[in-house]
């Protein structure tokens, strides 16, 4: 693909509407995907959303993650796509999955999936672009409304040029609307790229497309360092989905992996003031629990399900 040819006025009028000084003609900002808000007219700020990971450890299959999620009381699931391939290799299908996740009355907010979609080699990236195509198709069918989109591939130097990064984004989310699904630019902070909020936004800015959102997650903000103030800065629809969880301080965040991850409220994160941010954003957020913890994993699922979205409520009951 050429460059982006964006005007100066084109990158102006993209950043305020990612960061909110700008308004979209619905008086809503950008788009946001299908069914975003639909609880938010009930003046629910937050939906609680079960990522899988969070009970990966169990292996129970994607049936068994849906009717957790649902028994715990969660309003919707994040699966990981290949719980859903495990479940078409072994004979089901993903029309059959989809009424299960609807007779669960649940909905599949996003899903997690690693393509290669933004890497500089230009034949892993096509075989990336590929999987991602096929992945979010998949997903589609089942019902998922975003796509999970990580520096797949790309966690190491040399570092990506930030024009050719949002080239690539663009050229993804120009799959997901053909599919109809949205491709989230997921920041991870212990890569050597999407590390850092501010630079995740730029290369959304540079993208020049109105649906150009972020995952955000709060142990990857504390890890890449980028802290929580950001987020006040973002636009109403510029993170839709929030990954969940908190952390200690201490080892610090240069030592600190993803093992350290623990139930929100049971660590020292600033994860009131996150939730605060989120919420003078504007909008519904989706709250997805990701705590990948071997001391969960080595418990019963629905007792770490349930569990897991208590300390959640809890948690965003004191950032009202």
């Amino acid at each position: 693909m050429k460059s982006l040819p964006l005007s100066r006025r084109e990158v102006l009028a993209r950043t305020a509407l990612l960061t909110g000084a700008a308004l979209a003609s619905n008086g809503t900002g950008i788009a946001t995907a299908a069914g975003a808000d639909d609880a938010s007219s009930k003046g629910k700020p937050f939906k609680f959303c079960l990522n899988t990971a969070t009970i990966r450890g169990q292996k129970l299959g994607i049936i068994r993650e849906i009717e957790i999620a649902s028994k715990a009381g969660f309003d919707a699931i994040e699966p990981w796509v290949d719980t859903v391939q495990d479940y078409i290799k072994a004979g089901g299908t993903a029309k059959e999955l989809h009424q299960r996740v609807k007779d669960s009355g649940i909905s599949v907010e996003s899903a997690i999936g690693f393509p290669e979609w933004i890497v500089n080699d230009d034949a892993r990236r096509a075989k990336g672009f590929e999987q991602a195509r096929r992945e979010m198709d998949l997903m589609t069918q089942v019902g998922a409304r975003r796509f999970a989109a990580p520096p797949a591939g790309a966690t190491d130097l040399p570092k990506l040029d930030i024009l050719a990064a949002a080239e690539r984004y663009r050229a993804l989310l120009e799959l997901g609307d053909s599919i109809g699904i949205l491709p989230m630019l997921e920041l991870w902070g212990f890569s050597k790229n999407m590390t850092r909020l501010g630079e995740c936004v730029n290369v959304a800015v540079e993208t020049g497309h109105p649906k150009a959102c972020i995952l955000a997650d709060a142990f990857h903000l504390h890890k890449g360092g980028s802290g929580y103030h950001g987020l006040n800065l973002l636009g109403r629809d510029t993170v839709q989905v929030f990954h969940l969880n908190d952390f200690p301080l201490d080892p610090p965040r240069e030592k600190i992996d993803d093992s350290f991850r623990v139930y929100p409220g049971d660590g020292a994160g600033p994860i009131v003031e996150m939730l605060k941010a989120l919420r003078h954003n504007g909008g519904q957020k989706v709250l997805s629990l990701e705590v990948f913890n071997k001391t969960y994993w080595a418990q019963d699922a629905h007792e770490v399900a349930k569990t897991g979205l208590a300390r959640m409520k809890a948690i965003a009951a004191k950032a009202a």
